[in-house]
């Protein structure tokens, strides 16, 4: 009977465990509950992947985000309304308060609304700006859907989106069909500053821009962005490791995007990947890959008679060290090792104040398994005795932080553990000297007891 409960709770668990690594409670809010028709496909993939969804309205009173001070829910999603404000229960302190409390969210907006001032006062915070007027439309008069938008050009073609540079895992654009491209339809662009917590996801191609249509329609006197500057989907992972996504166009998550038909302005044919693009994003923001654990950390003296003790508290400068650490990362449904870029590495500090060490660790191939990589370095304590620690910070856009620090004291050598004198080859002129002043000095010593005294001479005295 307690094998059969064991093996239960080991099935429930790894359901669980198989859904989000920060949980399965999705809240989403529309302007209308009957909405949800239209994102149908969207929605019936994430309860296919165990999510549990409640729907409410922005304005509906049994909407909160907490209850007795704990998250209510675990991950959110909020679609375009046309309120100016979404209530007294989504305001932008609420909504950073929920992602200070390890909370996701999946933001959209649409050119048809007005973005809510509680959600442009949320994107101001994470340093995302988005157009004076609170709305806006992205066109391309050279990259559009000639059967969709061939007059306003702001049904967007694109490319599916690479890796943000070398080094960065791509986990937005992998495994698309070839030929397959991304509809952006009428949607709205945002900049993005200098914040290194924000990464864009997918660029407006080069002949793009963002206009207002009610204000510009005839004459394009200022222009809010342009080309690149423009990023139509875009993340910000806080430090806490929570997730927020901005995608400027809720209506390419709608059923009729996905695995639609599209042509491009020379009349060549293609098939969306927007419903692969939604699962990867979605995965993404719900912490469904891309999440880092640090299984265990080890270290221990690396020299020949030593102890072998594990993390001990004290070490001894001049010390031979080895230091593991093993790293495994979630995705979608297991833990797999982690594999670290060919262009990047991952990085031991042995620092007091500042770094007195600075080393990659290598790949330990015979400690490592399916589930979790192990790597390692070996390295020389510093010759300065102090309270040190082994720190290692990794932090790399679209992965979860890993920020591990064990502390240790290093004490200077006892007295007798320094090196003889004799072992020194530096001190043996000075051996030699004392020898050849003990040698000297024993011979002189030898001869003055060993050799009798001269003789004296006697004279007779005459008279």
């Amino acid at each position: 009977m307690r094998s059969l409960l064991s093996f239960c709770l080991l099935v429930l668990v790894s359901v669980v465990s198989a859904i989000s690594t920060t949980g399965n409670r999705l809240l989403v809010v529309l302007d209308d509950v009957a909405d949800k028709a239209d994102y149908s496909k969207f929605l019936g993939d994430l309860e296919s992947r165990g999510f549990k969804l409640t729907f409410e309205t922005p304005k509906s009173e049994s909407l909160s985000l907490f209850h007795l001070g704990e998250r209510a829910y675990d991950h959110l999603i909020v679609f375009p309304s046309k309120a100016k404000g979404l209530g007294p229960n989504l305001t932008a302190n609420i909504l950073l308060q929920f992602l200070n409390a390890q909370g996701n969210i999946l933001l959209t907006l649409g050119s048809g609304y007005a973005a809510p001032s509680a959600l442009v006062s949320l994107l101001d915070q994470l340093d995302i700006q988005l157009p004076a007027d609170r709305t806006g439309l992205v066109v391309d008069h050279f990259n559009y859907d000639s059967i969709s938008a061939p007059d306003t050009h702001d049904v967007i073609l694109l490319p599916p989106p690479g890796a943000l540079r070398p080094g960065v895992k791509n986990y937005f654009g992998v495994g698309a069909p070839v030929g397959d491209v991304l509809a952006f339809p009428h949607g709205v662009g945002a900049t993005l500053g200098a914040g290194e917590l924000l990464s864009p996801i997918v660029r407006a191609p080069r002949t793009a821009y963002s206009y207002n249509p009610k204000e510009q329609a005839e004459v394009l006197d200022d222009l809010f962005a342009a080309g690149e500057q423009l990023a139509l989907v875009s993340a910000f992972q806080a430090r806490n490791s929570a997730r927020f996504t901005l995608v400027g166009s809720a209506e390419m998550l709608q059923d009729k995007w996905f695995d639609a038909e599209v042509k491009n302005v020379a009349g060549a044919a293609f098939k969306t990947f927007n419903r692969g693009f939604a699962k990867r994003l979605s995965g993404w923001t719900f912490q469904e890959v891309g999440v880092l654990r640090v299984n265990w950390i080890e270290h221990r003296l690396n020299e020949a008679g030593a102890s072998n003790e594990t993390n001990p508290k004290l070490y001894r400068i001049k010390n031979d060290v080895t230091y593991s650490i093993s790293v495994s990362e979630w995705s979608w449904d297991s833990w797999t090792g982690y594999s670290v870029p060919l262009v990047d590495a991952l990085q031991l500090e042995f620092s007091m104040l500042s770094p007195f060490h600075r080393l990659p660790l290598a790949l330990d191939a015979a400690r490592s398994t399916p589930e979790a990589s192990v790597y390692t370095t070996s390295f020389r304590l510093p010759d300065q005795h102090g309270i040190f620690n082994f720190k290692v910070n990794y932090k790399r856009p679209f992965l979860t932080n890993v920020e591990e620090k064990n502390t240790v004291s290093v004490r200077h050598m006892a007295h007798d553990e320094w090196p003889r004198s004799f072992v020194i080859s530096g001190a043996w002129p000075w051996i030699a000297g004392i020898g050849a002043t003990i040698t000297g000095w024993l011979g002189f010593c030898a001869l003055w007891m060993y050799s009798a005294p001269v003789g004296k001479k006697e004279t007779k005295k005459t008279q």
